[in-house]
């Protein structure tokens, strides 16, 4: 398809800029700013309604509604404070044990239940733990954030870009597990020790708290244990209907509504209430923003970008490689990973059309430098959009400059550790 750069595409391009640009500045209200972006391409004829609704990632979005349905009903039976007293406990009440031993266990939830579903579960976590030490809940956040879509990158089902790859390039769960894990580990690891340095001094709490913590008692979180027992059912089979997708070919947005339901069945609860605690402002941001990205799409924005990064590579494998991984680490941090990808992938498989280089090594580089790029900004990733509006509606907004201060540097770090990785291990 030949692009034509007319005044339809800089407009285009002006609305999605300008759109961004509110976001950033937080004069307005991110699910505002997207959703009148989104409306006026519609207004000005640049897409119409039904390429609108037809680029909404309703996967996605029935992903995010049915593990926010499950996680509002099993949070009343008390596992998710259970969790943070143990974690607590067993860091013997000292904030930075603490921290590191949540971190882990938020990366390798993300690995085998998919990085938003386990921010969902975590965040509350985070916000009890914080709470009880009296210390500031933004670090346990960010770092929630970051390791989620480190920990996501590791397998087939851990992040929704990984899902779309897997399904192009006919990669299998463990091929993700063999070749992305790793290096991803080795991220986790690296980043978790950098937030160490960089919240230092956080770390500090009185006696008297790590003194109370100390006297929490894991068993007495637990408040309905039918509930719980119900809870950790469903969850089991969601977390089954992930593992088993490829055999299932159930999508992820099938699989978390089957649960929320069959949760909701079990525990005959009006679904009045557990509806109202959906995060229906981060929902109604995703379909902005894809409309928007539809938009781009339309009239071939991602598609220029993306050819004028391929063609300054000249056709080398190592170059062209690499650029995917770096120009998916940059373009993932301003445009939501997931339709970011879907764009790519067609063109990844013309080039191993057009010029016979061998693809996989530019599947793992597309994987790695959407998930891990993803991290960069507050709206890069699902997992980042969900975290922001819990840690927001709790009363603790995250900034967008304020995340990019520290997300930036952690990012770009560990695209650098990707680029050694899949150089030694596949270019040479």
């Amino acid at each position: 398809m030949e692009i034509q750069l007319n005044a339809v595409f800089w407009f285009t391009l002006m609305i999605f800029v300008a759109t961004y640009a509110i976001i950033i500045s937080e004069k307005i209200h991110r699910t505002v700013a997207a959703l009148a972006g989104a409306v006026l391409l519609i207004l000005l004829g640049i897409i119409t309604q039904e390429q609108a609704v037809e680029g909404i990632d309703f996967n996605t979005l029935g992903l995010l509604i049915g593990m926010m349905v499950i996680v509002t009903i099993a949070k009343h039976c008390g596992m998710f404070q259970y969790v943070a007293i143990l974690a607590s406990r067993l860091g013997k009440g000292k904030p930075l044990p603490i921290f590191i031993m949540l971190g882990f266990i938020t990366a390798i939830f993300s690995a085998f239940l998919d990085n938003v579903t386990t921010v969902l579960l975590m965040v509350p976590v985070m916000f009890v733990v914080a709470n009880n030490l009296k210390v500031n809940p933004k670090p346990y956040l960010i770092a929630t954030i970051l390791l989620s879509n480190i920990g996501g990158a590791a397998t087939l089902i851990g992040d929704p870009p990984n899902i779309l790859i897997g399904s192009a390039a006919e990669l299998s769960f463990n091929d993700f597990l063999v070749n992305v894990a790793p290096i991803a580990f080795l991220v986790a690891i690296i980043t978790t020790g950098l937030l160490v340095i960089w919240y230092r001094k956080e770390f500090v709490v009185k006696p008297e708290a790590q003194a109370a913590i100390m006297k929490f008692n894991p068993n007495e979180a637990i408040t309905d244990k039918t509930l719980l027992l119900k809870s950790l059912i469903v969850l089991g089979i969601v977390l089954l209907g992930f593992l088993t997708h490829g055999a299932t070919h159930l999508e992820g947005a099938t699989i978390a509504l089957t649960g929320a339901v069959l949760l909701l069945l079990l525990t005959l609860n009006e679904p009045d209430h557990h509806l109202k605690e959906v995060e229906w402002t981060t929902i109604f941001f995703f379909i902005g923003l894809f409309i928007l990205v539809v938009g781009l799409e339309h009239v071939g924005v991602i598609r220029f970008l993306a050819e004028q990064l391929l063609q300054a590579t000249g056709g080398n494998m190592v170059l062209t490689t690499l650029s995917i991984l770096w120009g998916s680490a940059v373009l993932s941090a301003a445009v939501d990973n997931i339709p970011f990808v879907a764009t790519m992938i067609p063109l990844i498989k013309d080039i191993g059309a057009l010029s016979g280089l061998n693809l996989t090594p530019m599947w793992w580089a597309l994987a790695l430098g959407a998930d891990i790029g993803g991290n960069a900004t507050i709206i890069g990733a699902s997992a980042n959009v969900v975290v922001s509006g819990l840690a927001q509606k709790d009363g603790v907004p995250i900034g967008f400059w304020e995340y990019m201060k520290i997300a930036v540097p952690m990012t770009l770090i560990g695209i650098t550790l990707c680029s050694i990785y899949v150089y030694f291990r596949y270019l040479i």
